[in-house]
């Protein structure tokens, strides 16, 4: 490669995987100032409704908000060091809606698209490192992803019925609150054990096993004068998001030993495609364009990407030479 194509490929590389830097600036820059203040209430289960309402969402009637998360898939396995992937960027859209008893509906459409840590692209094909073989990506594409937001602490998603997990005690709802500093910090987090709606008899190939295990966490950083102030509607953040989960179906890993574990900065974003890669809203815009909005009305169920996977795909051929 002449030292030319080099120069290019870099910097394509920089400009793919920070081109959403912008859209996690501090949060500082987005607040707007107010002659009002009211004090953090961390122990009143109404004052969290009303901020996961406003993290989550705008609580002005007819708005919603796009949020943007940009990181890596990381491969774990034993005996190994973890493994860089791919890259991946979320794109979704977010809606509340006060409900006569002051919960929210909350409904949200989301994307996940993955990206070639190589040449920078996002990617249609990926050849898997852990096996050679060459693989169709399948973008995540979840819609609806809805549940409610109330004063009482929620139950586990249902992940399409498939979660029958025993609801939880009626507990108030009282969330994982920090101060640092200028910033209020909220840690939140959900970890799941429930039937794979890919049974490995019938998706051999893309199924883990007959049970699925997924965590994500969420990590936010609010200003201070912000979540204080209650003229905003929409309270910006700089954040952290991590899943781990089986390995993906496309991946073609069956059962082997192992999992995945994703790695992102996340935010909302102003204006739709603002501080979001070019190839990204291209992408949502002529694939998916439905999600350039959030949902207006409840819809149920809401299934996971998961449980969406066996709802649309087909179980793939053997590989040759491989037996059934």
């Amino acid at each position: 490669m002449s030292n030319d194509n080099e120069k290019m490929l870099t910097r394509r590389k920089a400009l793919a995987l920070t081109a959403a830097a912008p859209a996690l600036a501090p949060a500082i820059a987005l607040g707007k100032e107010s002659a009002r203040r009211e004090p953090i209430r961390f122990d009143d289960p109404v004052w969290n409704r009303e901020q996961i309402a406003r993290l989550e969402a705008d609580t002005a009637p007819g708005k919603f908000v796009n949020s943007y998360v940009t990181g890596k898939v990381h491969g774990v396995r034993d005996g190994e060091a973890v493994r860089d992937l791919m890259g991946f960027e979320v794109y979704s859209s977010t809606r509340v809606l006060r409900q006569p008893d002051g919960s929210y509906q909350r409904l949200c459409r989301e994307l996940i698209f993955y990206r070639n840590l190589e040449t920078g692209k996002l990617m249609d094909e990926w050849t898997n490192v852990y096996t050679g073989e060459n693989v169709r990506v399948v973008d995540v594409a979840n819609d609806p992803y809805n549940y409610k937001i109330s004063e009482w602490l929620p139950g586990p998603p249902s992940q399409g019925g498939q979660n029958k997990s025993a609801p939880p005690p009626r507990l108030p709802l009282r969330l994982d609150w920090g101060v640092m500093g200028k910033s209020v910090t909220l840690n939140r987090g959900v970890h799941l054990y429930y039937p794979n709606k890919l049974d490995p008899a019938e998706w051999p190939r893309e199924s883990a096993g007959k049970m699925n295990r997924v965590s994500e966490l969420f990590c936010y950083a609010i200003r201070r004068e912000d979540i204080e102030n209650p003229e905003l509607t929409h309270l910006p953040f700089t954040g952290v998001w991590v899943r781990i989960t089986p390995w993906l179906p496309w991946m073609l890993m069956g059962q082997a030993p192992g999992h995945i574990h994703y790695l992102g900065m996340f935010s909302t974003v102003e204006n739709g495609f603002d501080n979001v890669p070019d190839d990204v809203a291209e992408r949502v815009k002529s694939r998916y364009p439905l999600y350039m909005t959030a949902p207006e009305a409840w819809q149920e169920p809401s299934y996971s990407s998961l449980e969406n996977y066996v709802r649309f795909e087909k179980p793939a051929p053997p590989r040759t030479g491989d037996k059934r």
